[in-house]
């Protein structure tokens, strides 16, 4: 049974419209627990099936934050690869950007069980569930020493992504290919990130195959991208694929000068300017 959580620190309209979707829309609640045996904790994580693919859990991001707690770093495990070559020191925690973050599971479980600071980012509309869920683990990301951060971003928005900044050490996603039209601008987005900075830059994506369109998404990006499998679920709950995680890795690297700006966090965010964006209908 789901059990009600507190917004802390977020604007009174934000929590106002939370509140109301706890009184009136309660059956339309879901509530899913994560245990991370690696930290021995648990997530807790709020969800909205029927108010579209944004606001419920996928095959693919659970598959992610299982791999992340079976990581160890002197262990031999399908991220030893990507984390070795991340470009994180040990005289700071590891800069991590989710994109299409929906519930906000996986950066959530990247910032406690890493230690790491983490930008988790969607659209406008989809924020007010991710405050929520960071927020409701709150006080287990800061035992673990993670922080989270949240923030707009539309793919291809140069002005998004100039906000974000390339300060960054990973990129993560799960379940992003789905709509095709979004194919171009997510690749604008990870060409932004991956292939203009200084540095190498890995994107670590989930995926589910449905659609053999998919295909024409994966064609385009190993035009920009070295891509490659390290990890393959088996299929389950009568899918007939399994969960694929893919690598990518940016084949140049245009040396660009960022702007570095900083995402607004979960206690920092401007309500004149986002609120009209961001109220659920419930």
């Amino acid at each position: 049974m789901f059990q009600p959580l507190v917004l802390r620190d977020v604007p009174s309209e934000i929590q106002e419209d939370c509140a109301e979707s706890q009184q009136f829309q309660s059956q339309e609640i879901q509530q899913q627990i994560y245990n991370l045996l690696s930290i021995n904790s648990t997530i807790v994580i709020r969800q909205f099936p029927s108010q579209g693919l944004s606001f419920q859990l996928w095959p693919a991001a659970t598959t992610l934050v299982t791999l992340l707690d079976r990581h160890h770093p002197r262990i031999t495990t399908p991220l030893s690869a990507v984390f070795n070559g991340s470009g994180a020191t040990q005289h700071r925690p590891i800069r991590i950007l989710e994109l299409g973050s929906g519930t906000g599971v996986v950066g959530i479980a990247a910032a406690a069980i890493l230690g790491g600071n983490v930008t988790v980012t969607d659209l406008p509309h989809v924020l007010p569930n991710i405050l929520f869920n960071v927020n409701a683990n709150a006080e287990m990301l800061k035992h673990h020493g993670g922080a989270v951060e949240v923030a707009a971003l539309s793919w291809g928005d140069t002005h998004n992504m100039e906000a974000i900044g390339r300060e960054i050490d990973l990129i993560m996603g799960s379940d992003l290919v789905y709509h095709d039209h979004l194919y171009e601008p997510l690749l604008e987005t990870l060409k932004f990130f991956l292939s203009r900075s200084e540095k190498r830059i890995v994107f670590l994506m989930a995926h589910e195959k449905r659609w053999k369109k998919e295909s024409a998404f994966f064609k385009k990006a190993k035009k920009s991208f070295d891509v490659e499998i390290i990890h393959n679920d088996e299929p389950s709950n009568g899918s007939r694929v399994g969960v694929v995680v893919y690598q990518f890795v940016g084949k140049f690297g245009a040396k660009l000068k960022p702007e570095i700006g900083r995402p607004l966090t979960m206690y920092e965010f401007e309500p004149s300017l986002i609120l009209p964006n961001m109220v659920f209908n419930y």
